[in-house]
C-alpha cells in the first residue's frame, strides 16, 4: 500500500500541527521496529523553477534523497507535504498550462508508486482545496480525513490554555491559584481527568450555568461565540485582547474576561460584514473602551 494520508479542510484548522503530532506518535509506536526516526517537511512551492522542465527534475531529486534515507531498514521516515494541491493540480484543468506543470504531476505520482515497496515510510499531505487535486493522486490516498475548524470544546481548551499561561506569567492576576483555576475550568467543561465519560446534556447545562459569572462559565460562553474561528485566530485572541483593551503590564481576571468578550464581539462584527469604523476605537490613547475596562486613562 502507498501508506499515504491526506488531511484536508479550511485554513487554520490545525492540519499541519496534527500531521506533526501524528508523525511523533507513529515514531513512538513503531520504536520497537525502527531504532531511528526522521521527519521530512516539504514546501511545495520550493519545487517549482522558472526554467522549463526543471520543476519535474526537482521533484525527482527530492524523492531520490528520500529513497537514499530509506536504504536504512532501521530508519523510519515520515514525509509531510504541505499544500499538496500546488503539486497535484488536475491535469485536465491544466491542459492549457505549460507542459512543465504536467511533468511535475507525473513525476510526483511515479515517485509515490515507487514508495510502495518501502515499509519504513509514511507520507502525510495537507490541502485546503480537495477539489483542485488530480483524481489519480486521490485514488492513491489510503486515508482522507476532513479537519474542520475547532468546535466549542476545542475552542474552549485553546482559550483556557492561553489564559492559564497569562496567569502563570503574571500578566493576569487572579486570587485563585493556577491549579484551582484549571480545576474550575475543567469542571465546567467536563474535562476532569477522573471522568471516563461526559455527563448527559441536562446535567452539563445545570453545572455550567449554576455560576454564570464564574471565569470558567464566561470563558465557555466566549468559546460558544467563536463558531467558525480558525485555530490561528483563537490563539491570537488573547494577544488582540491585551493589545486592544488592556495595554498595561497586569490586570485582574474579570478585566481580562471582559476584554476577551469585547474582542470576540469585534471579530464577529467584522466577519458579519460590519465596518470597523462603526465600532469604538481600539486604541487605548483615544478610545473609551480601554477607560471603561481599566478604570483609568
Amino acid at each position: 500500500m502507498p501508506r499515504l494520508i491526506l488531511l484536508h479542510g479550511p485554513p487554520g484548522s490545525g492540519k499541519t500541527t496534527l500531521s506533526k503530532a501524528l508523525a511523533q506518535k507513529l515514531s513512538i509506536r513503531l520504536s520497537t521496529s525502527f531504532t531511528t526516526y526522521k521527519f521530512v517537511q516539504i514546501n511545495s512551492h520550493s519545487l517549482f523553477s522558472k526554467f522549463f522542465s526543471e520543476s519535474g527534475k526537482l521533484v525527482g531529486k527530492m524523492f531520490d534523497d528520500i529513497f537514499d534515507m530509506l536504504a536504512d531498514p532501521k530508519l523510519f521516515v515520515v514525509v509531510l507535504i504541505d499544500e499538496v494541491e500546488t503539486l497535484i493540480c488536475q491535469r485536465k484543468a491544466a491542459s492549457n498550462e505549460p507542459i512543465d506543470s504536467l511533468r511535475v504531476v507525473n513525476a510526483f505520482l511515479t515517485a509515490l508508486d515507487k514508495l510502495r515497496s518501502r515499509r519504513n515510510v509514511v507520507v502525510i499531505s495537507t490541502s485546503n482545496l480537495l477539489e483542485a487535486m488530480d483524481g489519480a493522486f486521490l485514488d492513491r490516498v489510503d486515508v482522507k480525513m476532513f479537519v474542520d475548524t475547532p468546535q466549542c470544546r476545542a475552542a474552549y481548551t485553546i482559550l483556557r490554555n492561553s489564559f492559564n499561561e497569562l496567569i502563570r506569567a503574571g500578566i493576569i492576576i487572579s486570587d485563585v491559584s493556577l491549579s484551582q483555576l484549571e480545576y474550575s475550568f475543567k469542571l465546567n467543561a467536563y474535562l476532569l481527568p477522573s471522568q471516563k465519560s461526559i455527563p448527559c446534556a441536562t446535567e452539563a447545562a445545570l453545572c455550567l450555568y449554576s455560576a454564570p459569572q464564574a471565569a470558567s462559565s464566561r470563558l465557555w460562553r466566549c468559546a460558544e461565540k467563536c463558531t467558525g474561528f480558525s485555530g490561528r485566530m483563537l490563539a491570537k485572541l488573547p494577544v488582540l485582547m491585551h493589545a486592544s483593551y488592556i495595554q498595561r503590564p497586569q490586570c485582574a481576571l474579570d478585566v481580562a474576561m471582559t476584554a476577551l468578550e469585547k474582542t470576540i464581539a469585534d471579530e464577529v462584527h467584522l466577519r458579519s460584514g460590519g465596518s470597523d469604523q462603526s465600532t469604538k476605537p481600539r486604541s487605548g490613547s483615544s478610545g473609551s473602551n480601554t477607560v471603561g475596562i481599566n478604570g483609568h486613562k
